[in-house]
């Protein structure tokens, strides 16, 4: 691809002195960080406002992947970034300047309070970005640990009471462990049942089933605890094998899974949040089932008009779509298969009329207003209800001057010694540092005082 003469790289002449080159270096480097910061002071405003939302992308980080040619993990933590820099004044501050670099303006975003913003702005003034990154990462690590703590201390406080009231009612009452309270909440659920499906027939109408008296949700859980314990008492105690054990849904990155510092989701669906070892010792004994997606099949014509596709026409579409293909999703998993023109106006169920859509996108297509169209056998184009067509196109933007020029413009007064760090080597007291952090967690502290 030809690149136009107004966007060619002007080369820099060999005899350019070192030191002159340097100077340019780490003076780009503090403009680039303040371009930075603009640029994701104007994500946050975006992502608030859901701007995104009206191509019908899913997220903003999606929006950034299709337009930016931002890789989706990185995408994520630039909004996170973004999002976390509203909350710490210091450190935007700091960063629209060309003070701090992105690397440590996100560093401190995942540790940072209003509290200890300025304790970490001291240490990312003077070290360097792997002296702060290892700061927080070690400061993870020791929050961590207390968080583990409080798991076992939950564990060693589980308690079950119980007593006869005085109307001769027992009166039961437990404090469970977030994954122990999980199984008995599931056990309770599928004892219950469908509480509408047990008191009203099937075949009832409408009518007589609002004759029909459901209990309170408590006496039906009342009910359940007491079938759960005639079902012990019926068959004794048979602990069922690791894999055939009630299933649990958690949801947790895999990174968290595999024993990341960087603890990002880790929670019972439907539930509270669990500690990582909790997952890790919860997936000890567990069957581990492996999605694999086969895209070698052949694409091939099914003539037959149905309303279904039948397993043939799955497996050609999911070979050529191989996932949505609104533009800017990556989903590949969960799927459906849209007829474009639907087969209630004489659209037929045929691989040139059907498309992969996620469940979100297929939503918008029915109920959001978009509209898909198939432009040949392989190329679709999406409008919004308004008619734009949404594509990976680049559109005309104003023209930008120079960033040195831009950031001089708004008052920033940036040179070659901005963004240099204030580090002569010496080495660092980890342990000091970590300590200090852990002064801010203390009630009632600032960044104002110390002991």
């Amino acid at each position: 691809m030809s690149v136009p003469a107004s966007n060619a790289v002007t080369c820099l002449e060999p005899s350019l002195a070192l030191d002159e080159l340097e100077s340019q270096i780490t003076e780009l480097a503090a403009n680039i960080n303040a371009a930075t910061y603009r640029w994701l002071y104007l994500v946050a405003e975006f992502d608030r406002r859901d701007g995104w939302g009206h191509w019908g992308i899913r997220s903003c980080a999606h929006w950034l992947g299709w337009k930016c040619g931002i890789a989706l993990g990185a995408a994520r933590e630039k909004v996170r970034v973004a999002r976390a820099l509203e909350a710490l004044p210091n450190t935007s501050q700091a960063f629209a300047a060309g003070l701090l670099s992105y690397s440590k303006a996100r560093a401190i975003t995942r540790v940072g309070t209003p509290e200890n913003e300025e304790y970490l702005l001291t240490i990312a003034h003077n070290g360097t970005a792997t002296h702060l990154e290892k700061v927080v990462r070690h400061y993870r690590r020791v929050k961590r640990l207390e968080e583990l703590d409080r798991v076992n201390d939950q564990y060693a406080a589980r308690d079950l009471y119980y007593q006869y009231d005085d109307d001769g009612m027992l009166v039961v009452q437990a404090r469970l462990p977030a994954e122990m309270g999980a199984g008995f909440v599931k056990a309770l659920e599928a004892v219950m049942g469908s509480r509408y499906q047990k008191y009203v027939p099937a075949g009832t109408s409408g009518a007589e089933s609002e004759t029909v008296e459901i209990p309170p949700i408590g006496a039906e859980r009342a009910d359940a605890l007491c079938k759960m314990a005639e079902s012990y008492l019926a068959n004794e105690e048979r602990a069922l094998p690791g894999g055939d054990k009630h299933q649990i849904v958690v949801h947790a990155d895999i990174e968290t899974l595999a024993g990341s510092d960087d603890i990002e989701r880790c929670e019972i669906e439907n539930g509270s949040n669990i500690h990582p070892e909790t997952l890790r010792r919860l997936g000890c004994d567990a069957s581990v089932v492996t999605m694999i997606e086969n895209g070698e099949e052949t694409p091939f014509h099914v003539g037959r008009k149905t309303r279904t596709i039948n397993p043939a026409l799955r497996r050609a579409l999911q070979s050529r779509d191989k996932g949505c293909r609104f533009p800017a999703c990556t989903a590949h998993k969960w799927v459906d298969g849209h007829h474009i023109r639907h087969w209630a106006d004489g659209g037929e169920t045929r691989l040139e009329n059907l498309v992969l859509l996620c469940r979100h996108h297929h939503r918008l297509v029915h109920e959001g207003g978009f509209q898909v169209e198939a432009i040949d056998d392989h190329t679709f184009e999406f409008r919004r209800p308004d008619g734009r067509v949404v594509c990976s196109g680049t559109e005309p933007v104003p023209s930008r001057s120079d960033l040195a020029t831009l950031n001089r413009n708004l008052g920033l007064c940036i040179d070659d010694d901005t963004a240099v760090t204030r580090w002569s080597g010496e080495r660092i007291d980890y342990g000091m540092a970590i300590d200090g952090l852990l002064w801010y967690d203390k009630p009632g502290s600032t960044s104002d005082c110390r002991e």
